[in-house]
């Protein structure tokens, strides 16, 4: 049990964005950190068997598994960050001039930036891997490839409407991501809406698009929504309560991932998400406070942080390079690895450091102006919305 002994619980005002604040240096090391482990079971679940199948592992095969096995909670923590982050945001510029439609264009912007490029360069790789025609066009909706499952996928329908662009199996959970992000402002106008139809259209509008959306997708906003009340939260508790949090949550972590996890979130799996979420952001909310650059433990955070900038354009395209290394097997090696051979560990860190360092210089033209792009729609867009705004009052 957690010590609960001095431990204080108070609302904030506005959520604490303060990139100084030792919760701030968590959220980057950890945006970083997911992402990697995401990619690792990914490339190790493309390039090795399964452990399961594996009669006679070697110990350091088994020590992969183990260590590249804990994507679902990269995921779920991904979901409680983002929550916190954009829904926190949110939050704190209501009341603000257009502060709906600052949202809207800051959340197409973070997405369509890295989202588009990606998705040439997935068909790049098609064409390469000659799963794509590159002198026809295909308008089919079945389509992996078609027009229309790029348009879909833009909008989160993949999935649902359409499949995965390019049969890219992280794009799954955008699609959630995209929806939560539509979804929180409509639950918000029944609070801010200054008419009664502002305020019933509203609910309405979240009970149809909930209606038709996939019943695993909409439990998960539950997952996503704690992480927007958790951010105006602030928990004062000991070093040593935290200290007892963190070994809580790394048990439930290896527990969870010695019980099987899954790749996606479903409503098997959302008992223990749960459970690991509240946890989870009662240690977040206890760290709201100025960070000490100094200890050793937050250099090591500001170490992988660093990572953090091109994390989602690592999140989008390492499956894609993932196929291109597989397609590509006979000259390189990548076919189905050996789980005895230390050599094919070797080829295992040389993709996975491949990777990374590809996504980071992909990032550079596109993911890293993001706020360039965002400054620049919001002057053709807000601008002349804001002029007219003030002349009326």
């Amino acid at each position: 049990m957690i010590p609960t002994s001095a431990m204080r619980i108070r609302l904030l005002d506005r959520t604490n964005l303060d990139e100084s604040y030792q919760h701030s240096v968590l959220i980057s090391a950890l945006r970083s950190l997911a992402a990697l482990q995401v990619v690792a079971a990914h490339l190790r679940g493309e390039l090795f068997p399964s452990l399961r199948t594996v009669a006679d592992p070697s110990l350091w095969y088994q020590a992969l598994a183990f260590f590249t096995g804990f994507s679902h909670i990269a995921v779920v923590i991904f979901f409680l960050l983002s929550g916190w982050l954009v829904g926190g945001s949110l939050l704190n510029k209501l009341g603000e001039p257009h502060c709906m439609m600052s949202y809207a264009i800051d959340r197409l912007t973070r997405m369509w930036i890295v989202l588009v490029p990606a998705f040439a360069l997935t068909l790049v790789i098609g064409t390469i891997m000659q799963t794509v025609d590159p002198g026809r066009i295909s308008y089919a909706p079945d389509n992996e490839y078609s027009w229309s499952t790029f348009w879909g996928n833009l909008f989160g329908l993949q999935g649902m409407a359409v499949p995965r662009f390019g049969g890219n199996f992280s794009l799954w959970s955008l699609s959630n991501e995209m929806w939560y992000y539509a979804l929180f402002p409509l639950l918000l106008l029944p609070v801010i809406g200054q008419r009664g139809i502002t305020k019933v259209a509203g609910l309405g509008a979240c009970a149809v698009i909930g209606y038709f959306l996939l019943f695993d997708l909409m439990l998960y906003f539950l997952i996503w929504l704690l992480g927007v009340l958790f951010s105006r939260i602030h928990i004062d508790m000991s070093r040593i309560a935290r200290l007892l949090l963190v070994v809580v949550l790394i048990a439930l972590a290896v527990y969870f991932r010695m019980k099987g996890s899954i790749g996606t979130l479903v409503a098997a799996t959302f008992a223990e998400d749960l459970l690991f979420s509240v946890l989870f952001l009662c240690l977040l909310s206890s760290l709201q406070f100025p960070a000490d650059r100094a200890r050793i433990g937050n250099r090591l955070a500001a170490i992988a942080g660093l990572l953090a900038p091109f994390s989602f354009t690592l999140y989008v395209i390492h499956y894609p390079l993932i196929y291109l290394a597989k397609f590509l097997h006979e000259p390189i090696g990548t076919a189905t690895l050996s789980t005895t051979d230390p050599a094919s560990l070797l080829v295992y860190a040389g993709l996975f450091a491949a990777i990374v360092v590809f996504a980071y210089l992909f990032h550079l033209p596109f993911e890293a102006h993001t706020y360039r792009l965002r400054r620049f729609v919001k002057r053709l867009v807000l601008a002349p919305a804001s002029r007219s705004y003030y002349s009326q009052r």
